[in-house]
């Protein structure tokens, strides 16, 4: 009997952007039963041998509903204990205490008040997809007023310097599959972007990349932390995507590392990347 598959969106996005076309022709080839449900239909994903998150961006303003969810599901890649880590941004601080080179970032619970840098910066919930609630503030801002709109939504804000790299260079992100590098893409910034036809992200702009040596070894870091962090082995995770930024010294920094339901550009790359995911999940079963 041939293993199944289940990719996962959201209502409003129940098959995926069209990111992940290629996935389920390249999971057929390797012997799976696909199909696609949102996370919230009711489908039968127990039964499933992989139940895989790919577009499940309405989680934020449910994250206590979908992490049950999550927790439900005996087949989840990734698994719900790195997807509850990683749907709260206040993981950049312990990477960044574990030693890794993570833009600075501050964290400003409910009822606490707010430190701002002195030069631009951003404010952002550290509970969020798709860059929604983000907000850029110019040196000397007083960003009050969007931190205690945060707060009174239920979320901790998240303050971070701007990079300025981004307005030229914008990000870089490095797709690894089964813990294995696979290919990487730019990103253009989306601050100030419009909202997409779903309402759920911002618009992005997105190329083919080759990564330099010094953003492949971040992105390693990265990786090597994160999973130290969590106490598993880096080939336990399906899929990760490492996004970096320049710093002011040139320098790569995290931005973010995307472990629940990244796009992960494979309409971006070479088409045997879809056959590598493929693979990975295959791996996972074995």
């Amino acid at each position: 009997m041939s293993p199944s598959a289940i990719l996962v969106g959201c209502a409003e996005l129940p098959t995926g952007d069209g990111d992940d076309d290629a996935v389920v022709p390249a999971l057929t080839s390797l012997g799976f039963s696909v199909s696609w449900a949102a996370w919230d239909s009711g489908a039968d994903f127990s039964s499933a041998d992989a139940v895989i998150l790919r577009a499940t961006w309405d989680y934020a303003e449910r994250r206590a509903e979908f992490l049950s969810w999550c927790e439900s599901v005996p087949s989840l890649f990734n698994s719900a204990p790195v997807l509850r880590w990683n749907t709260d941004k206040s993981y950049l601080v312990e990477l960044l205490d574990a030693g890794v080179a993570v833009v600075p970032t501050s964290l400003v619970e409910p009822g606490e008040a707010a430190r701002f840098p002195s030069s631009d910066f951003v404010v952002k919930p550290s509970v969020g997809a798709g860059s929604r609630g983000a907000a850029r503030f110019a040196a000397g801002a007083d960003a009050s007023a969007h931190v205690s709109a945060l707060h009174a939504d239920g979320h901790t804000a998240l303050i971070q310097p701007y990079q300025s790299s981004v307005d030229e260079s914008g990000e870089l992100a490095l797709v690894y599959l089964g813990g294995i590098y696979s290919h990487a893409f730019s990103k253009g910034a989306m601050l100030g972007s419009t909202m997409d036809a779903s309402g759920l992200y911002l618009s992005e702009k997105l190329g083919p990349a080759t990564p330099p040596a010094d953003a492949v070894a971040l992105a390693e870091d990265v990786l090597d932390a994160a999973s130290a962090l969590l106490g598993i082995l880096r080939a336990e995770l399906l899929y990760a995507r490492v996004d970096l930024v320049r710093g002011a010294d040139g320098k790569p920094l995290l931005l973010e590392l995307e472990l629940a339901e990244p796009s992960l550009g494979f309409r971006q790359t070479d088409a045997s990347a879809a056959l590598r995911f493929a693979s990975a999940v295959r791996q996972q079963l074995a």
